[in-house]
């Protein structure tokens, strides 16, 4: 029998993430600073980026960078990547990005990573065979997390050969990887190699179950005491009414994934705040107590505004 949240009487504290609008990095730092701050003082507590190197018609935004920025304008919230195209990088110099990262903010980092594919241009266009998008990651993750934790990292791999490497400083405070992801690999690969799964387009049973593989993944692995983080990624849109919120959402979904957007209306939520809580109530119940959305609205400010307050709606 799946186990929930509901079925054992719990209820989670649950934290919502704010996916940054893109357009608040858009050649105004003071504008940057002023959504952060403001997304802390209403008390969003992870901010979080995506990351494309070409996208579709060349649309890219690269996640570490946009969280070094969010990094050093925020002073509490945890800074995540979800998710990053690890495989699109050399897994060396990923590492070394992150170390640095994390030196400015000890603790408020959290890792997310993925494979993308989506465009096989994009992945040909960084020099990587599409067809070998997941064994490519199952070589660099071992690597990156390996190089995090202060190891020495020799290998002859299939994709990578490494003699005597290691990175110093260590990061003071371990940094959490969760990998993304719908597939039964990606699942496999959260449970063996990462400290959680972040599943995106799911409904609150495939949520539930794709937890239950996860764990199963980690237990015939032979890990134990994991501290895991997984979660969830939300699109959304915030209005006065729903009719008003869904096509700010459809314009920005077919922009970026050139798909119609009936094909994922079923894996959002829009309308206002509360009809957006309503759409993500059955994930608490699964047990989902962390939830990223991508919000989008008339204005960036009420795109925080609606996601503070879709947090403070699941939590009262």
């Amino acid at each position: 029998m799946m186990t929930t949240a509901a079925s054992v009487g719990l209820h989670p504290n649950v934290t919502i993430g704010f996916r940054v609008p893109h357009e608040v990095f858009d050649g105004d730092i003071v504008g940057l600073r002023a959504c952060v701050a403001k997304a802390e003082q209403l008390g969003i507590s992870r901010l979080n980026v995506g990351d494309h190197v070409t996208f579709h018609n060349g649309t890219g935004f690269d996640g570490l960078v946009q969280s070094t920025a969010l990094a050093v304008t925020s002073e509490r919230a945890i800074i995540q990547t979800s998710v990053y195209l690890l495989p699109l990088r050399h897994p060396v110099t990923v590492a070394r990005q992150v170390a640095s990262l994390v030196q400015m903010v000890p603790g408020r980092f959290s890792f997310g990573v993925g494979i993308g594919g989506e465009d096989p241009n994009e992945v040909l266009a960084c020099g990587v065979d599409p067809k070998r998008l997941g064994r490519r990651m199952n070589e660099a993750l071992p690597i990156v997390r390996a190089l995090l934790d202060g190891e020495t990292v020799d290998l002859d791999g299939e994709f990578f050969t490494l003699r005597n490497v290691k990175l110093r400083p260590v990061p003071r405070v371990r940094v959490p990887i969760v990998v993304g992801g719908r597939s039964a690999a990606a699942l496999s690969r959260a449970g063996r190699l990462a400290d959680g799964w972040l599943g995106l387009w799911s409904t609150p049973d495939r949520w539930a179950s794709a937890v239950e593989a996860v764990h199963a993944a980690a237990d015939a692995a032979g890990r134990t005491g994991v501290d895991w983080q997984h979660g969830l990624t939300v699109w959304c849109g915030f209005g006065q009414t729903k009719a008003i919120a869904r096509p700010l959402l459809a314009k920005a979904m077919e922009g970026i994934y050139r798909t119609p957007f009936e094909k994922f209306e079923r894996y959002t939520a829009f309308g206002t705040p509360e009809d957006v809580a309503d759409g993500l109530r059955p994930f608490v119940a699964a047990g989902c107590s962390r939830l990223n959305l991508i919000p989008t609205a008339a204005t960036p400010d009420e795109a925080l505004e609606g996601t503070a307050d879709v947090q403070a709606l699941l939590n009262s």
